[in-house]
């Protein structure tokens, strides 16, 4: 054998044992590449960061979670003020559907916050630990509507309205709610504040007399919600991972894994392919300006 024809079959082995190791080191999926075999089976740590909207990818990020088999369970790590009723009521449904069908315990974690909705959604989990610090709570239902109706008589703008029934400008930029426009919207706040206390006392084990009390929109520490029973302990992130590791047997230090980062092309950023497709560039924009009901009135469970 010469010497040129042994390196190439030494070349040969080479790669074909690199290729072993990186079948046995990563699966490929629709994904792409992601730990595989010798990483063994792990918790999901799925972020709920920032203002939870159904434009938002947390769907996506939960449904990458439960694709693999690997993962156990599940640590919803919430820092968010809530959002829209409709993605956060989304997200919850989707967290107790994994949680119950695919069996996958979840545990939730507010860090710096964890109110409103980023509350409505930990009620989805097995438990929650919150820092002693952390403000959570706020437990209630806001729809806000700008009157700028003098602003635009002062400078001669007025809006001619068309409309097919009397309720049809429920909420017009133009003039003050009437008496029966607000008691429409007080029942359609209420009947979702109803949801809110239907989730909580699903994830709680609160007396309804109690839970009421508490759920007037008023905002807690993690310390006081622990003591009254809003939330399970106080405790940091890696506590939160550990008690989801106990509770499928990977012990206290288990292996995390998170979904990945979307990376956006140039191409995207021009056209935004897709709704959400650019949430991560917009994160460095003001609350303001990227929350819910700003450009136009939202049902929100939201802490302002």
């Amino acid at each position: 054998m010469s010497g040129s024809t042994g390196g190439r079959i030494a070349i040969a082995l080479l790669l074909v044992a690199f290729a072993v190791g990186a079948f046995l080191t990563y699966e490929v999926t629709s994904d792409g590449l992601t730990p595989g075999l010798f990483r063994g089976d792990r918790v999901g740590v799925l972020p709920v960061e920032g203002v939870i909207s159904a434009e938002r990818d947390l769907l996506a990020d939960l449904r990458w979670l439960e694709k693999r088999s690997s993962v156990k369970a599940i640590v919803l790590k919430v820092n968010s003020p809530g959002g829209t009723v409709g993605g956060t009521q989304s997200l919850y449904r989707e967290l107790q559907r994994v949680r119950r069908e695919l069996d996958r315990p979840i545990v939730a974690w507010i860090g710096e916050v964890g109110a409103s909705g980023g509350y409505y959604a930990s009620m989805a989990a097995d438990s929650v630990l919150a820092l002693p610090g952390a403000i959570t709570g706020s437990i209630g239902v806001i729809m806000q509507f700008p009157n700028a109706g003098e602003l635009m008589r002062k400078v001669g703008v007025e809006l001619e309205v068309v409309k097919s029934g009397e309720l049809k400008d429920m909420g017009s930029l133009t003039r003050p709610l009437s008496e029966q426009e607000r008691a429409v919207l007080r029942r359609l706040v209420n009947d979702a504040y109803g949801q809110f206390l239907e989730a909580v006392r699903g994830g709680r084990s609160l007396p309804p007399d109690s839970l009421r009390n508490l759920a007037d929109g008023r905002i807690f520490s993690g310390q006081r919600a622990a003591e009254l029973g809003l939330v399970d302990r106080t405790g940091t992130l890696r506590e939160a991972v550990s008690a989801a590791g106990r509770m499928v047997g990977l012990g206290t230090s288990p292996d995390t894994v998170y979904p990945p980062e979307e990376r956006i092309s140039f191409v995207d950023f021009l056209t935004g392919v897709r709704t959400g497709r650019l949430d991560g560039l917009t994160r460095w924009l003001p609350d303001w300006m990227r929350e819910p009901g700003s450009s136009r009135p939202e049902l929100l469970y939201l802490w302002r």
